[in-house]
């Protein structure tokens, strides 16, 4: 069986702690950047929703 020794265990171990920060890093960016890209067109589309609700029962109180 080939074995690496102590240096191979730290090399790996190292390199599997930088992918794992990379990912949390990564997934961090994601939820901070693409929130927004979804919230701000659900708030314009309420926004629309109520402007035009409000709307209606304006011109209902009209009648």
């Amino acid at each position: 069986m080939e074995t690496h020794g102590p240096l191979g265990t730290l090399w790996v171990s190292f390199g599997l702690i930088a992918f794992y920060i990379a990912l949390i890093w990564i997934n961090t960016l994601l939820g901070i950047v693409l929130t927004p890209l979804f919230i701000m067109p659900g708030t314009w589309l309420q926004d629309k929703y109520m402007a035009r609700k409000k709307k209606k029962e304006e011109s209902e109180q009209a009648l």
